[in-house]
């Protein structure tokens, strides 16, 4: 009895123009019915046969294309992607309910602010930029929302925890990295605009 050949190596299916219609419409299916913001890794694992990375973005940036003149549009948040509501509609939908967003203090916002321009950082820092005593409640607000969390220890007698902020906090904004928040000075100007009225 021979020994059985090996099977050539089958190659990854890429999008062809019959195929790649049907792609986008499950993409676009998982996407609307999930949740949270999806990665590339995890949209893969949707497909039976295996996809490239390479052809699933081609796919997404195709699909937001597709959807550039609608209410919902497709975005990339530092999670993956997700569709959401354009903002130009968000007022409509507020009738529909009429819930109110969490008010924060000035030092729970101001704590965010320095940990996300500053990051990573002690709360002796924090403390050292605003010249006030940090609460632990103002920590905890902010941890409890997902959007700060302890990412190391410094170095240094009584080893301090290093504040950062996570994904949640950048896919709650919009954003793929910190390096997509507004310019400081602009956060300055608005803030001085609010105190004055």
């Amino acid at each position: 009895m021979e020994p059985e050949a090996n099977p050539p190596p089958q190659e990854t299916p890429q999008a062809t123009p019959d195929n790649a219609a049907q792609l986008k419409r499950v993409l676009e299916a998982v996407l609307l019915g999930a949740q949270q913001p999806l990665a590339v890794g995890e949209l893969k694992k949707v497909f039976v046969e295996e996809i490239s990375g390479d052809v699933l973005r081609v796919l997404l940036e195709e699909l937001r294309a597709e959807w550039a003149q609608r209410p919902l549009e497709l975005v990339q948040v530092a999670s993956g992607w997700r569709f959401r509501t354009r903002a130009e509609f968000l007022p409509y939908i507020d009738r529909l309910n009429p819930e109110k967003p969490a008010k924060y203090s000035r030092a729970v916002l101001e704590t965010l602010a320095i940990i996300a321009y500053r990051q990573p950082v002690t709360r002796g820092d924090i403390e050292e930029i605003r010249r006030v005593t940090v609460a632990a409640q103002v920590i905890r607000t902010l941890e409890e929302r997902g959007w700060i969390d302890v990412v190391g220890h410094r170095d240094t007698p009584g080893r301090p925890a290093l504040l950062a902020t996570t994904r949640k906090f950048l896919d709650d904004l919009g954003l793929r990295s910190v390096s997509e928040l507004p310019p400081l000075e602009t956060i300055n100007q608005t803030v001085d605009l609010v105190d004055a009225q």
